[in-house]
């Protein structure tokens, strides 16, 4: 079986390489001629609304997927009446709008921060006196990794900060003082039968992730909630796939942050903490393989690596730890690799997450994970 992927990034990669111990080869579409999937994978160059070549793709392809929301939503609904493509095109479009999103967030019962829609000019004062502030005004579409955002101290400066977004459509949301990121990832086949990996904790570093703790240490109740979100938005969709839902923790509760419709960055530590990791778990969902089992090994801490690696040699004298190189050249900014060190209990975590720090000089990246871990 021939799985396609839109998008040739680390996660098709990752896919990839998580799909062929079951056999299935996955094909990766993308535009960029040196897209880090094609080692190891075939790679087909097209644009993503080349409805010809998508074509040209699925006819090769048992299924189709996506590894990431800037695909093109319409092309993917073509797409749809020739091969199955899992997720569906509803929930990549509801993703792609994050009033879409927050609408649905309401529609399932799960809350969300104070938010008000600006879709042009008229409706910023309606805004301004709705939605309190300190706020973040975000575009609807295209941003995420902390693109496509602003801070907006207060009600006066709001006019402004939507010109500079380009006066695109916007949500407003309350800057709301929340005491940590929890993520949820799970994988929901056919059928409706839906797994949960354990909620873990974000921490992130001018809005890219950078540390993921598994599990995180959280109360059962928090666990309930975000299964039961996770379980909800599922079934809204009728998805199938590998998803991920942010969470923000305020007083005990939880508010949903925002959702990605495919595997997640802060799923990556599945691959050696899980049984079953986010990639091969998605894989059989949409190749309509029974699922496998979300339970971790252990605790494990997934470090992001941003702009270039850390040195190699040094990272893989810690014990524990694993490495992921995604072939990719540094620039400032961008995702090139991650290593996730694993450990069977917590005070081990530690000390190996300490060594690592030490010898890659990443004491600024570790110190809030080793705060956490105590």
């Amino acid at each position: 079986m021939r799985i396609g992927v839109i998008g040739g990034g680390q996660l098709a990669r990752m896919m990839a390489l998580a799909a062929a111990p079951l056999g299935v080869r996955v094909h990766a579409l993308d535009p960029a001629v040196d897209a880090c999937s094609g080692e190891v994978a075939p790679l087909e160059v097209a644009a993503f609304d080349d409805l010809a070549a998508l074509h040209r793709f699925a006819d090769v392809c048992a299924a189709i997927t996506f590894d990431f929301e800037n695909v093109s939503a319409p092309a993917l609904r073509e797409l749809a009446a020739v091969r199955p493509v899992r997720p569906n095109p509803l929930s990549l479009a509801t993703a792609q709008d994050r009033g879409s999103e927050k609408a649905l967030f309401a529609r399932i019962g799960t809350g969300v921060a104070p938010f008000a829609i600006i879709d042009d000019a008229s409706q910023i004062p309606a805004a301004q006196s709705t939605v309190g502030f300190p706020a973040i005004l975000k575009t609807r579409r295209f941003g995420y990794d902390g693109k496509g955002q602003i801070s907006v101290a207060d009600a006066s400066l709001l006019e402004d900060a939507y010109t500079r977004l380009g006066q695109a459509p916007c949500v407003l949301e309350t800057r709301i003082g929340f005491q940590r990121e929890l993520s949820i990832v799970a994988v929901r086949t056919q059928e409706g039968e839906l797994r949960c990996y354990p909620l873990v904790e974000n921490i992130h570093v001018n809005g890219v992730l950078s540390v993921t703790l598994a599990p995180a240490i959280v109360s059962s109740a928090l666990v309930e909630a975000a299964e039961s979100c996770a379980s909800r938005l599922a079934e809204a969709l009728d998805y199938v796939g590998a998803f991920a839902i942010e969470f923000f923790e305020v007083d005990g509760q939880l508010l949903a942050n925002e959702m990605a419709p495919r595997v997640h960055n802060s799923g990556h530590w599945t691959i050696e903490g899980a049984v079953t990791s986010q990639f091969e778990n998605h894989i059989r969902a949409v190749a309509g393989l029974p699922l496998g089992d979300t339970s971790p090994r252990g605790v494990s801490c997934m470090l992001n690596w941003i702009g270039e690696l850390p040195d190699r040699n040094q990272a893989l004298s810690v014990p524990g730890l694993h490495w992921h190189d995604y072939g990719k050249s540094p620039r400032a900014g961008r995702k090139v690799g991650h290593a996730t060190i694993t450990a069977n209990d917590r005070a081990e975590l530690r000390r190996r997450l300490k060594l690592a720090a030490e010898l890659l000089g990443r004491q600024a990246q570790v110190e809030p994970a080793l705060a956490r871990l105590g």
